[in-house]
Formats: structure tokens, sequence, C-alpha cells
């Protein structure tokens, strides 16, 4: 884990923001399968829950860093933008991002949230909730599992109103309500208030799962489209604490 700090302090020293590195960076857990030599059995049979659902429960990372930079070119598709949506998205590009709301200290939302290697998410994994922890800007995020149906007033927020169900092995999950000052990656893919987001994800073994996200957005794209990102396990470590405390960068950025 010595190297995901030292990228983690790069990352941050660029950026002049602050985390803590003093944590739990190396703890082996129990109930984990191990190899001889004593390293995670990463390509073990996945755990199951008491209910035998598959348990996502995990520290997990992206596997790759490619899908922050270019969510739709990443996953080999091309983003189908209505044209107002391309000028924006243009826009964005050509500024090299400079008013990406993570450059100002907002919080990364879905997908982008989750795709940005170094930084993990861990997924709590309970009957009536799914929690989905950032270690980025120490956020988090709700599925909810008990039954309740995605709500009919949907003021828009950070990471939107979230339901989930099982359909086998495969965890589908419905997201609504995600303010469009959102990106969907650090390119710059915009949305609407009203998109939709189903994700389906699945844990292959125990220390691979797969993230299909489809984004329905009818203000902003011709139809839905589709892109599957990888994660990886992140073994025998906890989350650390990354804040973004004071944003000083943009005041020397210069202007468009």
């Amino acid at each position: 884990m010595k190297t995901r700090a030292l990228a983690v302090a790069i990352a941050v020293l660029a950026i002049s923001q602050t985390s803590a590195f003093s944590q739990w960076l190396n703890v082996k857990l129990p109930g984990v399968p191990r190899n001889a030599d004593g390293t995670v059995n990463l390509q073990a049979s996945p755990p199951r829950a008491a209910d035998g659902k598959v348990d996502l429960s995990g520290v997990w990372r992206a596997a790759n860093g490619r899908f922050i930079g270019d969510l739709a070119r990443a996953g080999g598709v091309q983003a189908p933008l209505l044209p107002a949506a391309a000028a924006l998205y243009n826009e964005r590009k050509a500024s090299n991002g400079l008013d990406r709301p993570s450059g100002k200290c907002l919080p990364k939302s879905v997908p982008d949230g989750m795709i940005l290697p170094p930084y993990p998410i861990k997924i709590v994994q309970t009957p009536a909730v799914t929690l989905m922890l950032y270690e980025i800007f120490v956020a988090y995020r709700q599925i909810h599992t008990d039954g309740r149906a995605l709500p009919e007033r949907r003021d828009p927020n950070w990471y939107g109103y979230s339901v989930g169900k099982w359909d086998g092995d495969t965890f589908v999950v419905e997201t609504v309500g995600i303010t469009e000052r959102t990106w969907l990656d650090d390119s710059g893919y915009p949305h609407s208030d009203d998109m939709k987001v189903t994700e389906r994800i699945r844990r292959s073994d125990f220390g691979h799962m797969t993230d299909e996200f489809t984004f329905d957005d009818p203000k902003t794209y011709t139809r839905p489209w589709t892109i599957t990102v990888p994660f990886e396990l992140v073994p025998d470590t906890e989350l650390l604490e990354y804040v973004c405390e004071n944003e000083k960068d943009l005041a020397h950025m210069p202007a468009k």
C-alpha cells in the first residue's frame, strides 16, 4: 500500500489539498481467502451474505484510470450528444476542465467519484441499504434495498436518489435526481437534472467486479448509452480521510 499512499500524496500536493495517511493502510481482515504465502486469493469465489446474495462489501477501485479522462472513449463508445450538449462538452474540453466541480472542492458523483484511481470506494452491504463510501472528499451514497420506490419529488442533489434490487447475482441500481452541476467524468460529459442512471453490478470472484452504467437523458443525449467499468478489490486496507479543506488554485488560473 506504500505505492497507493505515494500516489495519493502526489495527487493531493498537485491540487493543494489536504489528506491524512496515518490510518489503517495495512490490516489483515478476518474471513478473507488467502494463498499459502498469506496474500489474498483474488480468484476465490465471491462471498455471500446470510440471505444467499453475493456480498459486494469491500474496498474497491477502478482497475485503471482511463475512464475518468474520457468515459465514453474508454468504454469503446461515442456519447450520442445532442447539439447543445456537444457544444458544452467541447467548451469544457477546450478549457481543460477549468470549471469542473471538484476543482472548487465540490463533490464528485455518479460515476466520476467511483472511477478515479487511486481513490477507492468502500461498499457496505446490508439487507435494507447498501452504502458506497467515497474516499475522495469523504462522501457517501445510499442505495436503498428495502423495497421503496424512487421518489416522485426529486430535488436535485449531488448523489441523487438510488434504489437497488437483485436480479440473480447482479445488483441492479437505479439513480435519479443528480444535479446537472455534476460531470460524468473529468473531461466534462454533461447531463440534465432528469438523467436516470441504471447500474448492473456483478462480482465475478473475490477480487473482481464490474459496474455497467447506462445513462438515459433525452435532454442531453439522443439515446441511452452504456459503458462497463472494471473494478478490483483493494485488500487488507481501509479508506483514507481525504478532505478538500481549502481550494486555493482557482484564483491563479487564467480566465476563459
